[in-house]
């Protein structure tokens, strides 16, 4: 310390001050050729890798790499982490079980279709229902209504005018037997 003063207030002889600067310049030098220091790699844990979340009987941890879940839980011998059972794997095994019978399918209809004697032209557009000079198939399709007579019509208009008086009767009645009149 006193020697470091004597520098700094320019009180040091020329022969310390010239030992203090190469013993300076040789830790700076020391330190400079030293490799960078690294820091400890971190656990997966920390950088990001899996997302724990506590569950009744331990812990359940998100691979957030890989998307694999699985459930940890201390059994007494230590914790140990059991891979869950994925879904996705399951319904792509489906969805392939399902394309295949979906292309079997079709080809046993595309084989069926050629044995019946399907065929891939359209039927001719002359009217078959054409017979011999006969009507045409249009006045043969006309559908002819008959309008109902004056002695029906009078019978209904009579039926639904008894229908409405009965209908009136009864609302009477209930309005007088609801006002304690009966």
């Amino acid at each position: 310390m006193r020697i470091a003063r004597e520098i700094w207030t320019g009180k040091a002889i020329g022969r310390n001050a010239l030992r203090i600067a190469v013993v300076v310049a040789a830790v700076g030098l020391g330190v400079m050729s030293l490799p960078p220091a690294r820091a400890q790699s971190m656990p997966d844990t920390e950088n990001g890798r899996y997302t724990l979340s506590p569950v009744t009987d331990g812990v359940l941890r998100l691979d957030t790499r890989t998307g694999t879940m699985s459930t940890c839980n201390n059994n007494g011998n230590g914790w140990a982490c059991y891979a869950m059972p994925d879904e996705r794997a399951a319904l792509d095994a489906e969805i392939g079980r399902l394309q295949g019978d979906n292309e079997k399918l079709k080809a046993q209809l595309a084989q069926q279709d050629s044995s019946t004697g399907k065929i891939d032209e359209a039927y001719p557009k002359s009217d078959s229902l054409k017979k011999d000079g006969t009507k045409s198939a249009e006045s043969q399709r006309k559908l002819e209504l008959t309008l109902p007579s004056d002695q029906d019509i009078d019978r209904a208009m009579g039926f639904l005018e008894r229908a409405w008086r009965r209908l009136v009767e009864m609302a009477n009645r209930i309005q007088r037997d609801a006002s304690g009149k009966i």
